[in-house]
């Protein structure tokens, strides 16, 4: 078979060989370009890459306060003891209410049981020819009621009978001129407030004498804030508190010291500023028995008001001083005011200077 013959016997490449071929060197190119690109193309935007975002600097106003609630409670001491037998017919004070010699505390078969004061506890009947310290502390009474203008001798003489007398007559009790062991409880300091054990002194109850039933409350009451130990961190002595009233008004105080119990509750002990009462005259809100909770602003970092940017902005140069930087990447030292949740208030720059931040996520170095 000669050669054209062989040319012609041999079979010709298909249509679709074609194809594949095409396609093939079509994919080689494209990876190529892919490559070229990849390799010597541009590069990132250096700014884009630093993550960076810029801010104004303004006027604004940073500060820190927690809100958290102020117990208020008063303490409380026994101080007087009933020595009157029979029925209690009428309760004559409040809880809390503060007294004065002479005030009514309660009625034993409808005979006025007083409050007066004294260091000797009564355990006589008082009438003409008593004498001793008990007889001062009637004399007092009789003189701070209105009664007695005789001398103040321990003696009791026809002076002091009379100015009894005519004490009983004034509160409704008979005017005998002699005070019953049971008629006077002496306490050891007026005014005070006082509250009467409400198990004992109940209209209706019968005494046998020898309870104790008066309590004293303290001259003011405490002030506690129960925190965590991240809060109790947050409030060093002189910490200053705003404690919201019952009534609604305003109670300043500051944080004194921090009290741990033997189960690790903390709390913060809180005094009145200047070594004043926290609720001065308006102490009769607090509830005399139990605790009194109170909603309360505890001014972690005092608000301050002026050119504000975010603390994440601020930045350490060489020297150790601080400096923002602006959109020329040129650092402008500043002073820093005040720092809180995240913002500062600083000096040293203007209004309106845009400075550079980091963006979210994105940490300063």
């Amino acid at each position: 078979m000669t050669d054209s013959q062989n040319a012609a016997a041999r079979p010709r490449p298909g249509r679709g060989a074609l194809v594949v071929v095409a396609i093939t060197l079509l994919l080689i190119g494209a990876a190529s370009a892919w490559a070229v690109a990849t390799i010597l193309g541009p590069t990132e935007d250096p700014l884009a890459s630093t993550g960076h975002s810029f801010v104004a600097v303004e006027q604004g106003t940073v500060g820190q306060a927690l809100n958290l609630n102020t117990m208020a409670e008063w303490s409380q001491q026994p101080i007087g003891t009933n020595r009157a037998a029979g029925v209690v017919t009428d309760v004559a004070v409040e809880a809390g209410e503060e007294v004065v010699s002479g005030a009514v505390l309660y009625t034993i078969d409808l005979q006025p049981v007083v409050i007066a004061q004294g260091a000797v506890p009564m355990f006589r009947p008082l009438g003409p020819d008593s004498a001793g310290p008990d007889v001062r502390q009637l004399q007092e009474m009789l003189r701070a009621v209105g009664q007695y203008d005789g001398r103040i001798d321990g003696l009791f003489g026809e002076g002091t009978r009379s100015a009894v007398s005519h004490w009983q007559a004034a509160i409704g009790a008979p005017a005998t001129g002699v005070v019953d062991t049971g008629d006077v409880i002496f306490v050891p300091a007026l005014p005070t407030r006082v509250t009467l054990d409400t198990t004992v002194i109940v209209r209706g109850a019968t005494l046998s004498g020898g309870e104790i039933v008066v309590n004293g409350l303290s001259s003011t009451p405490t002030f506690e804030i129960p925190v965590t130990e991240a809060q109790a961190a947050m409030m060093p002595a002189g910490t200053r508190v705003e404690i919201t009233a019952p009534r609604g008004e305003t109670w300043e105080a500051v944080a004194e010291e921090q009290l741990r119990s033997d189960e690790g509750a903390i709390a913060i002990r809180l005094r009145g500023p200047n070594e004043k009462s926290i609720c001065a005259h308006a102490c009769a809100e607090i509830t005399p028995t139990g605790k009194t909770a109170l909603g309360s602003r505890i001014i972690v970092v005092e608000e301050v008001e002026g050119l504000v940017v975010p603390s994440a902005a601020l930045v350490t140069v060489a020297d150790g001083s601080t400096a923002v930087v602006d959109e020329e990447g040129r650092q402008q030292r500043v002073g820093i005011v005040a720092s809180a949740q995240g913002m500062s208030v600083v000096t040293g720059v203007r209004e309106g200077l845009r400075v550079q931040t980091p963006a979210s996520g994105t940490a300063r170095r």
